[in-house]
């Protein structure tokens, strides 16, 4: 079996928690058995929080749709906030029993469920242009509630005639016209109407193949609040994150993706085309000294995107059951060492589940670039997230296909520019989010010709254009075409030396990750083993590099070997001692601190697996043999250690190719190692097929060879006497 595949792997376990969906409102009714006073303080303060939520005609103004509906439902919240809060204490004198009282209350209490989180939605961060699109379903929903309050409150005008004053009458009476008239004229204001005509003049452009009108483009923009390229850039996140979710639940067929599909390719288009920068210089201020375009947006909070536990920038931010989020090396330690509850809130922790926390690595990302440190190793979702991945090779309709298409060319248009460096630098930016996770996005940029122009961008001393390149190519190279692409336009040689001197060491492990996704086709591996210096610089990255820069060379390494010259090349260049050097390593680190003992075990199972590859042959058995004292004794530790049941089956191998290349003498070297037979036979009895098979075979020839150097049982002649 290979090592896990490349650096992108993600590790969650589980499935993650079903999110609500935009625009849907689920609400929870009061138990029938409700007393009416806390029944009525629950209402009073959910009454309090909708009327607040568009406090100062600001908040409502700064929504992208339904503003005139959304300032008179919250109008009619803070109406019936004041009915409500007028007929307490008259409520509170009423029997418990009153049947009309509490229901009345029970209805009115759903419909406010229902407004706080629909009124949410038409305010919520990164959605405003998918709020835009679906304006007249919001207003349907909001006509519902409407009606909805309507009717509780004309249920209550009931028993208030014989227990609430007049003026609560009065204010009942005024709720219930006012709700009443809004259920009935709710509709999406006229520049909802006139913004959303022209999203649909986009998308039937693009459809066409045709390129839009930019200036319409920057009206929607204006209107939705987005005119700028870090809006645009979190309006596409909530999409695709819309897009893969319901891809995971199984929604092919959902009549929405091909709105969201197009609206995305919409905001991929602006995104590319309208702006000159990857960052909004109206949004901070430089200090003297420092560029503009190395300051971090002013909304991003570096303090917040530190792991609690380590107080380190996160690079793999995970949320747990809690809804806490941890750096994934971190919280991993933590319920590894046997911790059950939440380091944050000291909650229980109803699972293990680690959910990847997708926007927050977003941030993390940005503030990496705009820091000008690049940005950590890009991870694929698993599971079922990588299967949601898999499903975006389909443009999910014309216009999402012409918008994608219509920006991979403008951005090859933009790398092709030799003259004007800083237009490269953002493309490249460009083409890397482009082709993060989605396939057909990466089809598009191979189609337009960037690969050659990536290619030529390896080379580029400007480290954050090198950078970006490098991991475009590595999300291109996920690709058949890609590989093709990347290998027909004599782009292995590059990556191999962007292996050895990219200018960042984010570079260099990536250039290694691409390298890894080549040596999946036979030819292409064939292609990198006859470069001299592909498997050295490998090598040395296994050996010097930092832990996903060693990862990413020990699964390239390992892929590079199933071409039959490999073996010899990476056994000359030095690879058995550098592996030893990772498995003992490991073993010395054992006790490290927060997420390095799992990177060195992690680590050092890699290593066993490419020992185990290596062993197969006379030349790497007698390497393996030859590199280390301490070698095979630390892999008779590590079969009988807490190693995963994958590493047990690569060690029962590794040790089964030694004895068998390595003679008797190697066999009685293992022979006399204490520990190594009760692991055998643990393996044995709880290990895979393969390890099974590894082990018994082992084990019969140690004894074997033992059998065979006992001397000969004594007998004795007919006399008696023993001869």
């Amino acid at each position: 079996m290979p090592p896990p595949p490349p650096p992108e792997r993600e590790r969650g376990r589980g499935q993650p928690p079903r999110r609500r969906r935009m625009l849907s409102l689920p609400a929870v009714c009061p138990c029938e058995a409700i007393a009416l006073a806390p029944l009525l303080a629950s209402l009073l303060s959910l009454a309090a929080e909708v009327a607040g939520s568009g406090s100062g005609s600001a908040a409502v103004d700064a929504l992208p749709a339904l503003r005139g509906a959304a300032r008179e439902a919250v109008r009619i919240a803070a109406l019936l906030h004041a009915f409500l809060d007028a007929v307490r204490d008259d409520f509170a004198a009423a029997a418990d029993g009153d049947k009309a009282a509490v229901l009345g209350l029970s209805e009115l209490h759903v419909a406010l469920q229902k407004l706080r989180l629909l009124l949410g939605d038409l305010g919520r961060k990164g959605a405003r242009l998918w709020v835009l699109m679906n304006a007249e379903l919001a207003a349907s929903e909001l006509r519902v509630v409407m009606g909805s309050v309507a009717t509780a409150v004309d249920v209550l005008l009931l028993p208030a005639a014989d227990v609430a004053s007049a003026d609560a009458r009065e204010l009942a009476g005024l709720v219930s016209r006012h709700a009443w008239r809004a259920a009935a004229r709710l509709r999406p204001d006229a520049e909802d109407t006139r913004a959303a005509r022209g999203v649909r003049s986009v998308l039937a452009r693009f459809a066409g193949g045709a390129t839009p009108d930019a200036e319409d483009a920057r009206l929607v923009l204006a209107r939705v609040g987005a005119a700028s390229w870090p809006a645009c850039a979190e309006e596409a996140a909530f999409l695709e994150a819309e897009l893969l979710e319901r891809l995971e639940t199984g929604g092919e067929d959902d009549n929405d993706l091909v709105l969201i599909a197009g609206l995305m390719a919409f905001l991929l288009y602006c995104r590319v085309v309208l702006f000159d920068r990857t960052d909004d210089p109206e949004t901070a201020v430089a200090p003297p000294g420092v560029p503009a375009s190395r300051l971090p947006p002013a909304w991003i909070n570096p303090e917040a995107l530190q792991c609690p536990i380590t107080l380190e920038l996160m690079t793999d931010p995970v949320t747990v059951s809690t809804g806490q989020t941890y750096d994934r090396a971190s919280i991993k330690k933590w319920i590894k060492s046997g911790c059950r509850t939440c380091p944050v809130t000291g909650e229980r922790l109803r699972s293990g589940d680690l959910v990847p926390n997708l926007a927050a690595r977003g941030i993390v990302e940005q503030l990496l670039l705009c820091r000008g440190g690049g940005v950590p190793p890009s991870h694929e979702p698993s599971g079922k997230h990588r299967r949601a991945v898999d499903k975006t090779a389909a443009p999910f309709g014309s216009a999402a296909g012409g918008g994608a298409r219509l920006a991979a060319a403008f951005l090859v248009s933009r790398l092709s520019r030799m003259d004007a460096p800083e237009q490269q630098r953002k493309a490249a930016h460009e083409a890397r989010k482009l082709s993060k996770r989605n396939v057909f996005y990466r089809a598009c940029l191979v189609e337009a010709g960037a690969v050659p122009w990536l290619l030529h961008l390896l080379s580029s001393h400007d480290a954050a254009a090198q950078d970006n390149a490098v991991a475009a190519l590595l999300n291109v190279s996920k690709h058949p075409a890609g590989r093709r692409a990347l290998v027909e336009s004599g782009g292995a040689g590059l990556v191999v030396d962007a292996v050895a001197v990219a200018a960042r060491a984010e570079s260099r492990q990536n250039a290694a990750a691409v390298l890894f996704y080549l040596s999946s086709n036979p030819e292409y591996c064939e292609e990198i083993t006859r470069i001299p210096e592909a498997i050295p610089t490998l090598v040395t990255l296994a050996r010097h590099g930092a832990y996903r820069g060693r990862k990413n060379a020990l699964v390239s390494l390992y892929g590079l070997l199933q071409c039959p010259d490999a073996h010899a090349r990476v056994v000359s260049a030095g690879a058995v001692p550098a592996l030893a050097a990772l498995l003992l390593g490991s073993s010395a680190a054992g006790g490290g601190g927060t997420g390095a003992g799992d990177r060195d075990e992690d680590l050092a199972v890699d290593a066993v697996a490419l020992l185990a590859r290596l062993a197969e042959r006379p030349a790497g058995a007698r390497a393996v043999a030859a590199a280390s004292s301490e070698l095979v004794t630390r892999l008779v530790d590590f079969v009988g250690e807490s190693a995963p049941r994958s590493a047990k089956e690569h060690c029962a191998s590794l040790l089964a190719s030694l004895g068998r290349h390595g003679g008797d003498g190697v066999l009685a070297l293992l022979g006399k190692l204490p520990g190594l037979m009760p692991a055998l036979y643990a393996l044995i009895a709880d290990g895979t097929p393969q390890a099974v098979k590894k082990a018994r075979w082992l084990v019969n020839e140690i004894h074997r060879h033992y059998d065979q150097r006992q001397p000969p049982p004594a007998t004795a002649d007919h006399r008696g006497i023993r001869v």
